[in-house]
């Protein structure tokens, strides 16, 4: 096979902006170019991998069959790739310390980051990821991220996102000639997919608390592979390998992208949600105002 020639990283830039916008004028503001620089990014693109990834329309565009594909995972890399350069930052010359589980990092805030970056070119942010609690008192970090229940105590918090839950799975494995999913049902035929957040927390919705909902009482809940986070159960099921329970903030992109399918309408309400956790002081804190107020604007964009 002919090597190719190292991966245009500008070009893929831009195509991802103008892929997740579905406009080069929407994309060059986000970049600081102009339209013809996307344009010419992405033509670029075009030809070094020898397919169309846009249908150009007079005042519009669309993403080809190939742009979809391509599209699907570049922000989740792009956003990885910052994730990385942030951890590889001496924690000397980081201005913002922020916590949050391994599954939030991976799946919502680093495909995003890149964005705070470009609104705060000055503040340097290092990401920690842990379930342990955070001690936001006396420890070095400036803002958590928690998936709990809310009522923490001597901070300030406030509530970022819902997280309801609903079986997830890859558009294949949900049209499977010999074992479809067209009703919850159906799911005995397929295995279930575990995570250990729900294990002994009340409230937080596992596969019997699903099943219950959707009336599907011929269903073995217990069996199937237990996974120590969310993030691993659902990559499992965007493997192929079986049916998770999506929390909504960590799996919206996927779906968005097709990487994942929504087989079935019933959702169920989680106790635990997403929270903003800082320190409660008097002094202003403008990274951490800064960075808070980016993160809800996120959320309201979403």
């Amino acid at each position: 096979m002919k090597p190719r020639h190292p991966a245009p990283l500008n070009a893929l830039r831009a195509f991802e902006a103008a892929a997740r916008c579905l406009s080069f004028q929407a994309a060059a503001a986000q970049l600081f170019v102009t339209p013809a620089a996307i344009s010419h990014q992405v033509k670029h693109l075009e030809e070094y991998l020898g397919v169309k990834l846009f249908q150009r329309g007079h005042r519009s565009v669309q993403l080809t069959t190939e742009g979809e594909t391509l599209s699907a995972s570049l922000s989740e890399l792009f956003g990885l790739l910052d994730l990385a350069l942030d951890q590889a930052t001496a924690r000397s010359t980081a201005n913002l310390r922020v916590s949050t589980m391994e599954s939030f990092a991976a799946k919502w805030l680093a495909p995003r980051l890149h964005r705070f970056h470009r609104e705060c070119p000055d503040l340097k942010v290092r990401i920690e990821t842990g379930n342990e609690p955070a001690d936001l008192v006396h420890g070095s970090i400036d803002v958590a991220i928690r998936y709990g229940p809310g009522g923490y105590e001597g901070v300030h918090a406030e509530r970022l996102m819902e997280a309801p839950a609903f079986p997830v799975c890859t558009p294949s494995l949900a049209e499977d000639a010999n074992a479809p999913l067209a009703t919850p049902g159906d799911l005995r035929h397929h295995t279930l997919l575990h995570d250990e957040s729900a294990v002994g927390r009340s409230g937080v919705p596992d596969w019997s608390a699903w099943l219950h909902a959707a009336g599907a009482k011929n269903v073995d809940a217990s069996r199937g592979p237990v996974f120590a986070s969310i993030y691993l159960a659902q990559e499992a099921a965007a493997a192929g390998h079986g049916v998770a329970l999506g929390i909504a903030p960590l799996v919206n992109d996927d779906l968005r992208r097709g990487r994942l399918i929504k087989p079935f309408e019933q959702t169920v309400d989680n106790a635990y949600a997403f929270w903003t956790v800082r320190r409660q002081v008097a002094s202003p804190q403008p990274a951490v105002d800064a960075f808070c107020r980016w993160l809800h604007e996120e959320v309201a964009q979403t």
